[in-house]
């Protein structure tokens, strides 16, 4: 259950993509039960301001989920359009550096004075979760 403060977003996956002035746009995809549980556990945590759930594959890329306040809107586009674009840099540079040996970012954790970004892409999608630094 999210904490007091935060806000939920489910999509339905049937619906299309929504358009908007921002290149970032909303889907819907239907969650395992597990998922569901490991993301509600995952809010839970005091520190925890929200989170973020991407497409990976698609351009624009698309918020399949999000919880908080801050990805709210506007707000979450920028994120998570940011966010992409981080991956696909940090993604870039592991194949111009490795010498023609394949490797893929795994896990990214990056940190603000007032925030610390958690960044776990994989093939498919990009979870993202956003936590006050002052609180963990």
């Amino acid at each position: 259950m999210p904490s007091q403060g935060t806000s939920t977003s489910t999509y339905i996956p049937s619906e299309p993509a929504a358009s908007s002035s921002s290149s970032a746009s909303t889907t819907t995809h239907a969650m395992p039960a597990e998922l569901e549980q490991t993301l509600a556990t995952l809010v839970s945590h005091r520190s925890v301001l929200g989170y973020l759930v991407l497409t990976r594959s698609t351009e624009p890329v698309s918020i399949v989920r999000h919880v908080g306040v801050v990805f709210e809107g506007e707000q979450g586009k920028k994120y998570a359009n940011a966010i992409k674009r981080i991956v696909d840099t940090c993604t870039t540079g592991l194949q111009e550096v490795g010498g023609g040996e394949s490797d893929e970012v795994r896990f990214m954790r990056i940190r603000t004075h007032r925030h610390e970004l958690l960044i776990s892409p994989d093939s498919r999608y990009i979870l993202v979760v956003l936590q006050n630094p002052a609180m963990t």
